[in-house]
C-alpha cells in the first residue's frame, strides 16, 4: 500500500517550490512547515485531499509540507497524529476529522499555542476547538444535486420508491447529503416514497453485501441512491451483477465508480472534489506561514461536480494521475483564492 505521506508531486513542482519530507529537524534558515492530518490512508477520498494538500503548498511555494493520517478511520489515532504534527508543522496545520465532536479538545490545545487549523471536510467544526475556517462542500447541496439529476430520468408522475443508503450515517457530511436527496426528491417526485438513510457500512465486502441484500429486497425500486464512496464503487457492481433496470448513483470519482458511469451501471456520480479542497487548504496554510497573509474565517464553502456520460471521458482523464489532476485543479484554485470573502459562508450555518 503507498502511504499518503509519502505521495509525491511532480519533480518539477518539489524542486521549484520546497516541498518536502516529514519528521526533519528544521533550522531557522528553513522555511515553515505546515502540515495536513487525513482521515485515512486507505480510501479513495482521502488520499486525494492529501495529494491537493501538497498541490496547494507546493504552487504557493515557500514551504514544506507534511502529510500523515492513519490507515483506516480510527479518531484516536488521528488526534495522537495531530499531537506529534503540531511540533513540527507551525505554520498551520489541515484536519480532516473523522469525528470532530471527538477532536475538539485536541484541536483546541494546539490552536491554543498559535498554531492555526483548517478543518478540510468533515462537514462541521465542533464548539471549542478553536477552528475558524472550514473548507468543506455545501452537502445538503450536493445531494439535492443528485436528486436532481435523478429527478430527471423519470417522469414527474412516478409511482414507486427510491431506497437511500450511507456507508457512514452519523457523519455529518454524508447526513446532509441525504438530507438534501431526500428534501429534493420529495418536492420533485411527490409521488415516491424516499426510503433511509439505510446504514450500509464502511467496510467494502459488508457494504456490498448489503447493497445486495437492498437490491433484493427492492427489485421494484426506481432508484437506489448511495451518500458515500464505497456505497459508489459497489452499487455499480450490484447493477451490473443483476442486470437491474434501476438506476443507480452515488458520491465518489473512484476508477470504478467512473468506470461504472462509463459502462451505464451508475447513470450519475457527484465529485466533492476532495483534491480540490485539499489544495485550497494547502495553498492558504502555506500564503500564512511565509508572508503572515491572513486567513479568512468562516466557512469556505467548496463547489461540486456531477460525473455523468456527457462528461466522465473527460473526468477519467483528469483523474489519471496527479499531473492531470493538479493541471485541472490548478485554474479553479486560482479562481477560488483570487477573492476568498466570495465564497464565505457563516461558520455556524455548514451544512
Amino acid at each position: 500500500m503507498v502511504r499518503v505521506a509519502r505521495l509525491v508531486l511532480p519533480a518539477v513542482l518539489v524542486a521549484a517550490t520546497g516541498v518536502g519530507g516529514c519528521g526533519t529537524e528544521q533550522t531557522s534558515d528553513d522555511p515553515p512547515t505546515i502540515g495536513f492530518v487525513a482521515q485515512n490512508n486507505s480510501r479513495d477520498f482521502s488520499k486525494e485531499m492529501s495529494e491537493g494538500f501538497r498541490a496547494g503548498a507546493a504552487i504557493a511555494g515557500g514551504v514544506r509540507a507534511e502529510v500523515t493520517g492513519p490507515d483506516t478511520h480510527d479518531g484516536p489515532k488521528q488526534i495522537e497524529l495531530l499531537e506529534d504534527l503540531a511540533t513540527r508543522a507551525k505554520g498551520g496545520i489541515g484536519f480532516s476529522a473523522v469525528a470532530p465532536e471527538l477532536v475538539a479538545e485536541p484541536m483546541a490545545a494546539v490552536t491554543g499555542r498559535g498554531i492555526p487549523l483548517i478543518a478540510v471536510a468533515g462537514g462541521q467544526v465542533a464548539p471549542g476547538s478553536g477552528v475558524k475556517l472550514m473548507i468543506e462542500n455545501d452537502g445538503h447541496e450536493l445531494g439535492s444535486m443528485l436528486a436532481d439529476a435523478t429527478a430527471d430520468r423519470l417522469p414527474p408522475d412516478s409511482k414507486g420508491k427510491i431506497v437511500i443508503g450511507s456507508n457512514s450515517p452519523g457523519m455529518p457530511a454524508l447526513d446532509q447529503r441525504v438530507l438534501g436527496m431526500r428534501a429534493r426528491l420529495t418536492e420533485r417526485l411527490p409521488g415516491v416514497q424516499v426510503i433511509g438513510p439505510l446504514d450500509t457500512g464502511r467496510d467494502q465486502t459488508a457494504n456490498l453485501a448489503t447493497w445486495h441484500r437492498l437490491a433484493d429486497a427492492n427489485p421494484d425500486a426506481l432508484a437506489l441512491l448511495g451518500a458515500g464512496d464505497v456505497d459508489a464503487i459497489n452499487l455499480a457492481a450490484v447493477h451490473a451483477a443483476k442486470n437491474a433496470k434501476w438506476l443507480a448513483a452515488a458520491f465518489s470519482v473512484d476508477p470504478i465508480a467512473l468506470r461504472g458511469v462509463k459502462d451505464g451501471h451508475l447513470f450519475a456520480t457527484v465529485s466533492a472534489e476532495h483534491f480540490l479542497k485539499g489544495a485550497v487548504a494547502g495553498w492558504m496554510l502555506a500564503q500564512h506561514a511565509k508572508s503572515g497573509r491572513k486567513l479568512p474565517e468562516g466557512w469556505f464553502a467548496a463547489p461540486g461536480l456531477l460525473v455523468q456520460p456527457s462528461n466522465v471521458d473527460e473526468i477519467i482523464h483528469r483523474q489519471s494521475g496527479e499531473a492531470t489532476r493538479l493541471a485541472a485543479a490548478r485554474p479553479l484554485l486560482d479562481a477560488l483564492t483570487a477573492n476568498s470573502l466570495k465564497h464565505l459562508r457563516p461558520l455556524d450555518q455548514a451544512r
